[in-house]
């Protein structure tokens, strides 16, 4: 009998992937796609968005795990993914003899290693899966699987096709715990690189550079990545639409500064990116946390004394 398949969190990357089960198809699979969100809305959003595929729409997270044998997570927060996980009909409660858990979020590596152990002890399976990627390559199948648990079920035929549909590529880090701290370094020196960034772009443009131009320079030269090709110019004019959330990036870094400090590793420049995405997220006048993480800029600029980030920051 074919797998069914469930997801359980629509946000903005869990929505690309369940968009991406839908369109590009899992070998072997054609049950419907199972699905819940804690916004209903958004499942009804799916499926007004497909009208020809089959997605049937639980009313908890619980229901999808009763209702599908291998189940993709992917929460917001380590709070939001707690308590959709243990509550009272949450994954947990649905957790029965064979049933394989897929958890996408990144949370701190304590949380993937509880949620295997309670997973384990009802006889299910699980496989820790964080993503390298935000919204956009969820949505065109890029994104990057870092993977670690169950060896078993990462080779799984189904799950492996489910993996392409998602992604470009994946990867295995042995025990629970591998998947997140790979996240962590990723996305540690991602947040790294955009505050160097911001400070770059509001230095040039404060001494009266052409910051178009100087996006043409930094694309040309060594320096060039595709997160400034890609950020750049929507930085330049104020737009942070929120691809990966300011708030989010944050709460990457702060766990990636915990880990680095767990392992005795010195990490002042992760230390400083922390603590400016910090305050920017809080900063109740600018009140960027739900924006892109590129919004930092903004907090750049506002705290800086030259006449063009004090007219930016009006």
């Amino acid at each position: 009998m074919a797998p069914t398949i469930g997801f359980i969190g629509l946000g903005i990357m869990g929505e690309g992937m369940a968009s991406r089960l839908l369109s590009q198809g899992v070998a072997g699979t054609t049950a419907p796609l199972v699905v819940w969100n804690r916004t209903s809305s958004k499942c009804h959003d799916l499926q007004e968005r497909f009208p020809d595929k089959k997605i049937d729409v639980r009313v908890s997270a619980r229901e999808v795990v009763e209702g599908a044998d291998i189940v993709f997570s992917v929460l917001s927060t380590p709070d939001a993914s707690r308590a959709v996980f243990e509550g009272e009909n949450g994954t947990l409660a649905g957790v029965t003899e064979g049933k394989i858990i897929i958890d996408c979020a990144t949370l701190a590596e304590s949380d993937m290693q509880r949620m295997e152990e309670q997973i384990i002890s009802k006889g299910g399976k699980f496989l820790e899966a964080p993503v390298s990627g935000s919204k956009g390559p969820a949505h065109a199948g890029l994104l990057i699987f870092l993977c670690a648990g169950s060896e078993a079920v990462y080779e799984d035929a189904t799950v492996r096709s489910a993996l392409k549909a998602m992604g470009k590529a994946n990867h295995f880090f042995g025990k629970v715990g591998g998947g997140t701290r790979a996240k962590l370094v990723v996305n540690s020196l991602m947040g790294t690189m955009m505050a160097a960034f911001g400070e770059s772009l509001a230095l040039a443009e404060s001494v009266g550079l052409d910051g178009d131009t100087m996006l043409e320079v930094i694309g040309q030269g060594a320096i060039q990545s595709p997160i400034y090709a890609l950020k750049g110019p929507k930085m330049l004019r104020g737009d942070h639409a929120p691809n990966f959330p300011l708030k989010h990036a944050h709460k990457d870094l702060k766990l990636a500064v915990d880990m680095a400090r767990d392992a005795g590793v010195a990490c002042p420049v992760t230390e400083s990116a922390e603590q400016l995405f910090h305050k920017a997220r809080v900063d109740a006048e600018l009140q960027v946390a739900e924006q892109d993480f590129s919004a930092v800029l903004e907090s750049i600029h506002k705290e800086s004394k030259s006449e063009f980030s004090q007219k930016r920051s009006l």
